[in-house]
Formats: structure tokens, sequence, C-alpha cells
């Protein structure tokens, strides 16, 4: 699935589609999202995207 794009979404629709993209599976040996995101939330590294900010390419840039 896309990410929603912020001009024909909601806030809610872009932090679930966040939630649901970026699961905490509790097992952070076999995961490495607590890495890439450098020890941050998704939905903290995220919160430009979430607010309608910056598009979820750019945040995505920060943690390349």
């Amino acid at each position: 699935m896309r990410p929603p794009e912020i001009e024909h979404s909601t806030r809610e629709e872009r932090q679930q589609y966040i939630r649901e993209t970026f699961p905490c599976i509790a097992d952070c040996d076999m995961c490495g999202l607590c890495v890439v995101f450098r020890g941050k939330d998704p939905e903290v590294a995220y919160k430009d995207y979430i607010d309608g900010i910056r598009g979820y390419m750019e945040v995505s840039g920060d943690y390349r």
C-alpha cells in the first residue's frame, strides 16, 4: 500500500498508515526498526508526515 498523500488524507489516516507499516514485533534483534529510527517510535519519527508538514518520502529521507 502506498502512503496516503497529505492533500488527500486525514491526520488519522496517515497515523494509521505509519502504525500498520512499522509495527513493533517486540523482537528488536529480528526487526531493526529501532536502529533505523535511531531509537524513536515510528510515530515520533514520522510526526511531520502525520501532522501534514512534510511528505512521507521527505521524512523517510531523514532515516536513510
